[in-house]
């Protein structure tokens, strides 16, 4: 029997050959920006985002920095010895670092990992020392590590170093304030999305800690796959620092269906949402969390947010922020208009559009955007709210 020109387009000899034809454009595209001066950040957040993120831990070594806005004569220098005799945090990152062994490629020699344990308690010290304002919190060396493993110690220092007085700030103040604050942003956005959800939730009185070690790893503690975590990584570090919650909102959407199924009591929806699939479907979700934060900014989800619990003031200052830069929802509504007048606009690849609960029908469905984020109206909106907000939090160039 014959077989169709239909068959054999998808057949999965042709989905390899169209993936490697992606992955070779994607790959000239960043070595391109990187070469062009001034170096074309924009296009590198918009490969970081994009449906396999930087691809190689190679590129991220060239990438990563700039999406921090690094300046280049950082990465050169020689990270100064660490002083571990009578340092406070010591004994607690000792403790944290020995139990870590999960996060070492499976099958690596001990001499090897113990080698790389060591470095991993310097770069912690070293930042922390440079750094007396931030403050130790169990969960941090899971993100440490994950740039040991993929630049190595001397580029780690800086990076983390960056990160930790930017993105994770909140996370590193002597009291848990602003972490809650930040974590207090989940409920209302899940019920942007789905109120039939949130309704269940906060019946069970589950609250928001379930993910709390999702939010203050950037999920390198919950998830097995290194591949999986460096992927996320590249998708945080190329958006607004709060990108982590919108994620944790979509995995919790994503297993509506679960979470509705369960006994609405908060031992087990707390035990089930705690517990992360490991088969998640990342590019998807990656782009719904871009579109949702583009549909409903941090800035719109404030007064929501604060109602949650008494509001701490945010080290990203999102509530200065918004009045002097122009809002993300702003973008999107522009770019909407300009996609509604579009003749093409009945033909475009579908974005997710959250509609308002009617009281006959408070139920709603997310539309999955295209897995290409860069392609999609969202992700532009994404890359230009990242670039918006740099000039207050001198996080992008």
């Amino acid at each position: 029997m014959r077989t169709s020109r239909s068959d054999r387009s998808s057949s999965p000899m042709n989905g390899r050959q169209d993936w490697e034809t992606k992955r070779k454009r994607k790959i000239a595209d960043i070595t391109q920006a990187l070469s062009v001066d001034p170096v074309d950040i924009a296009t590198l957040r918009r490969m970081a985002i994009s449906e396999g993120g930087l691809l190689t831990d190679e590129i991220r070594c060239q990438v990563w920095p700039w999406l921090l806005n690094i300046p280049p004569h950082l990465l050169d220098q020689e990270p100064e010895k660490v002083e571990r005799e009578n340092n406070k945090d010591y004994n607690q990152v000792l403790l944290d670092v020995q139990r870590s062994l999960r996060r070492f490629p499976p099958g690596m020699p001990d001499e090897q990992r113990e080698g790389l344990q060591e470095e991993l308690i310097d770069i912690i010290l070293r930042v922390l020392q440079r750094n007396p304002q931030l403050h130790y919190y169990q969960g941090y060396h899971d993100i440490v590590v994950t740039f040991l493993l993929v630049v190595g110690e001397r580029l780690a220092t800086v990076l983390v170093e960056k990160l930790s007085t930017h993105h994770l700030r909140d996370f590193m103040d002597p009291t848990m304030d602003n972490t809650k604050h930040i974590l207090n942003y989940l409920m209302p956005i899940i019920e942007r999305v789905n109120p039939e959800v949130q309704d269940f939730m906060q019946q069970a009185e589950v609250g928001t800690v379930f993910a709390l070690s999702w939010l203050i790893t950037w999920f390198g503690h919950v998830l097995s796959d290194f591949r999986h975590v460096v992927r996320l990584y590249d998708f945080f570090l190329a958006c607004h620092p709060l990108m982590p919650i919108y994620f944790a909102a979509v995995i919790v959407l994503h297993r509506e269906e679960e979470v509705l199924d369960c006994e609405c009591d908060m031992a087990m929806v707390h035990h089930l949402l705690s517990q992360i699939p490991q088969d998640l479907p990342y590019e998807t979700l990656i782009s719904r969390a871009g579109d949702l934060f583009v549909q409903f900014p941090p800035s719109e989800l404030a007064r929501e947010a604060a109602a949650h619990e008494s509001m701490a003031t945010s080290t990203f200052k999102d509530f200065e922020l918004a009045s002097t830069q122009q809002r993300p929802d702003t973008v999107l509504r522009r770019r909407r208009r300009q996609k509604q007048g579009s003749p093409e606009s009945s033909t475009a690849s579908p974005v997710m559009t959250v509609a308002q609960p009617s009281t006959a029908r408070r139920f709603v469905r997310l539309a999955v955007m295209g897995l290409t984020v860069a392609l999609g109206a969202a992700a532009l909106a994404v890359v230009n709210t990242a670039l918006e907000w740099a000039p207050k939090l001198d996080l992008f160039p």
